[in-house]
């Protein structure tokens, strides 16, 4: 089965690839500009650079692979630049998402999507999958209303929420724990807010959980997580004790104490048994995610 991947260049895009090859897919790995993944010698690895902003090249890369499956992994992720730039994030996020589906469904494939907890207002955390979402950022508003488009798509689709993905960085993506260390080591302190509570993902078990999801052909919204409720600051905390880091450079603070353009929710985190039940999706600890993360 041909399974078409976008954002193939990203932290998220790795892992999936990585397991989907060691699964036998034939991957048709999508991004901007050249390859940057190390699987190029893969017999059942295939890169169509594919900018998915594009209609045209969206066009041509479909109908010269006609994949059975995609997986729709690229997005415009950080909150703060939606924010400021809501055009081009609504371009990329819930315009180029349509688009996607148009061709995929010419093709009748199967549409997996990875959405965000940021579609939920964060009142009061670990959500479920049929709770009502209400985004206080524009970057949460793209996501929803992707996520509205397809479940209009007339074929099989899912949808894979998450949270607070981290883990060992891959083609120079960071995450809050890599950024951690970095700063640390240098002997830079670290402003980390402690008002914000997560449910922190493993960047492996979200690619497990949506190569799942394929296999089993799992239809529906799926949350995957981690099962650990922490804030970003006790995360940190932990990185640093992990690495026997000097952790009193890390400076607890609210999120009133930022300036970012961006609101963030204040509890999110999810509630993940049906994952646990249809999928067989069982998450590492956090403890463990920082040997992964770090060794």
């Amino acid at each position: 089965m041909k399974v078409l991947v976008t954002g193939a260049n990203g932290f998220l895009g790795y892992y999936l690839i990585e397991k989907l090859l060691n699964r036998q897919f034939t991957v048709i790995a999508t991004g901007r500009g050249e390859c940057r993944l190390p699987f190029i010698q893969h017999k059942n690895f295939i890169y169509q650079e594919m900018d998915f902003t594009d209609p045209f090249q969206v066009h041509d890369v479909f109908e010269k692979h006609s994949p059975g499956v995609v997986i729709h992994a690229g997005a415009m992720s950080k909150p703060d630049d939606c924010e400021l730039d809501q055009w081009e994030a609504y371009r990329t996020n819930t315009e180029a998402t349509v688009t996607l589906l148009v061709n995929a469904e010419e093709h009748k494939s199967f549409f997996v999507f990875v959405s965000t907890d940021f579609i939920f207002d964060g009142e009061r955390g670990m959500y479920r999958e049929q709770d009502q979402p209400q985004p206080v950022n524009f970057y949460g508003k793209t996501k929803l209303e992707a996520e509205d488009a397809i479940r209009e798509y007339q074929y099989q689709w899912a949808i894979v929420r998450t949270v607070l993905v981290y883990g060992k960085p891959q083609a120079g993506k960071e995450n809050i724990l890599t950024i951690v260390k970095k700063k640390l080591e240098k002997g830079e302190s670290y402003n980390v807010v402690d008002d914000q509570v997560r449910t922190p993902t493993y960047v492996g078990d979200l690619a497990a959980g949506i190569i799942s999801v394929i296999e089993k052909k799992a239809r529906g919204i799926f949350h995957l997580s981690g099962e650990e409720v922490l804030t970003p600051y006790q995360m940190a905390i932990r990185a640093a004790d992990y690495l026997k880091l000097d952790s009193s450079l890390i400076n607890k603070v609210t999120a009133a104490n930022f300036s970012q353009p961006a609101k963030r929710p204040a509890k999110t985190g999810f509630t993940i048994e049906k994952a646990k039940r249809q999928l067989d999706y069982e998450p590492i600890s956090f403890e463990e995610g920082l040997k992964k993360t770090f060794g």
